[in-house]
């Protein structure tokens, strides 16, 4: 689907739009565009994937020459339908993604999180773009926060955009995400911090559970979206769950800190995480390793034909990690250990290209080299 294809990443700096950058790389596109506010870490991007390169049809080439860095915001249609002019697959994973800051600024995260989602829509309609792929989050299911608000009518837009589209082609479709470990902003990022320099990790509620994912079963999801949707739809993963005392547990154990300081939980958080609701639930189908939501417009039966021998109607029940089984702590203490042992690789050896480099791109190139 991606071979020979321009493809646009709108937040393509973020932790997961870099994963994401790195895979599509595999694919043999024609062209990326990384889209983004972040002027120094295109810079770094850039600068990384000098070392690369990229082998298509015998012949090597490096892997920066298919990417172009677009300075940009979301909030700027104008500029988005300039950074959209040729392009085939447009993925939106740009977002005011932190909960106190969007409560703080619940102004610039409707901006961000609504208005750049229908400039989105808008541009793509107007250019002709095959397929955009939203990323959402499972604060979005019944929403308690400005975040999570923010992110649920983003998704709305999304799959209203599919009936609402005229005589455009585009095909729309959603995914929703649990927590991604190591993503920018994220605790273990703060708990690995915190612990090289000593301190003491600040812990929220030791009982709080969350659906965890890692960055590469993110583009998974992104990318499968992209491949199979008819149009309209929410994708949700099926992802363990872990209590993020154990996630907190595991790191101290790792570095050997003994002093984890619990401080209450902030404005609008929740002691657990929905991915679906049980309302939506009663109009979603279930796959293997995911579930897909289906539009308000939509025709349920429409579905069911299309996605027939791959998925079924899902069980009427909110999805929610109040209800699903918790990882043993021995499991998480190995998941963790696993990506710990990888970064602090990174860390003490900044200039062996694993550092910021993800490991699909690197380990293309060694496999065909």
């Amino acid at each position: 689907m991606f071979e020979n294809k321009n493809i646009l990443i709108i937040g393509g700096t973020g932790s997961v739009g870099r994963a994401l950058l790195d895979k599509l790389l595999t694919c043999n596109p024609n062209v990326i565009r990384v889209f983004s506010r972040d002027e120094f870490k295109q810079f770094e991007i850039e600068h990384e994937l000098q070392l690369f390169n990229l082998y298509e049809n015998g012949h090597s080439i490096p892997a920066v020459d298919k990417v172009r860095f677009l300075i940009g915001d979301v909030r700027d249609k104008d500029r988005v339908s300039r950074a959209m002019e040729g392009i085939d697959v447009v993925f939106n994973v740009a977002a005011m993604k932190h909960v106190p800051a969007c409560e703080y600024n619940p102004f610039e995260a409707v901006k961000t999180n609504v208005i750049g989602v229908q400039n989105v829509i808008e541009c793509a309609l107007k250019v002709g773009v095959q397929t955009v792929v939203y990323t959402s989050t499972d604060k979005a299911a019944s929403p308690t926060n400005t975040m999570g608000a923010t992110k649920l009518l983003a998704e709305r837009i999304m799959s209203a955009a599919q009936f609402t589209r005229g005589p455009a082609k585009t095909k729309f479709a959603t995914v929703r995400f649990g927590n991604i470990l190591m993503s920018r902003g994220s605790v273990l990022p703060l708990f690995i911090e915190q612990s090289r320099k000593g301190k003491p990790l600040t812990l929220t509620d030791p009982s709080m559970t969350r659906f965890v994912m890692s960055k590469e079963r993110a583009v998974e999801l992104i990318l499968q979206a992209a491949r199979i949707s008819l149009g309209g739809e929410t994708f949700v993963l099926k992802m363990p769950v872990v209590k993020i005392g154990d996630l907190a547990q595991a790191v101290a154990e790792f570095y050997a800190n003994d002093h984890i300081e619990v401080i209450g939980k902030r404005p609008g958080e929740k002691l657990y995480e929905e991915l679906m609701t049980e309302e939506e639930s009663v109009r979603a189908l279930e796959f293997d390793e995911m579930f897909g939501i289906l539009p308000f417009f939509g025709e349920k039966a429409k579905y069911e034909s299309f996605y027939k021998g791959l998925a079924a109607s899902a069980a009427i029940r909110q999805y929610s990690t109040e209800d699903e089984p918790v990882l043993p702590y021995p499991e998480v203490k190995e998941m963790i250990w696993h990506i710990l042992r990888q970064e602090e690789a990174a860390y003490e050896n900044p200039n062996n290209g694993r550092g910021r480099l993800h490991r699909p791109m690197a380990d293309t190139a060694a496999s065909r080299g």
